[in-house]
């Protein structure tokens, strides 16, 4: 399985940022090319996180933690 792990900041406050795992069930099974590509189920995800603003993301495979940015 690969991850997608998105650092978020918050729009009222853009130094606050952390990591997000942002992968669900519904798209677990992208392919990395796909992740590294940009991951269209980000796009998704954002519109339904509308206050926080994606500075970046990183692909991972496998059961990976969420580590603090």
């Amino acid at each position: 399985m690969i991850k997608v792990i998105a650092v978020l900041c918050s729009l009222s406050s853009p130094t606050d940022c952390h990591e997000q795992i942002v992968t669900t069930s519904d798209f677990a099974d992208i392919s990395m090319q796909s992740c590294l590509m940009g991951a269209p189920q980000l796009a998704e995800w954002m519109n339904q996180h509308p206050a926080e603003r994606l500075a970046a993301w990183r692909c991972v495979l496998g059961n990976q933690d969420r580590r603090g940015a």
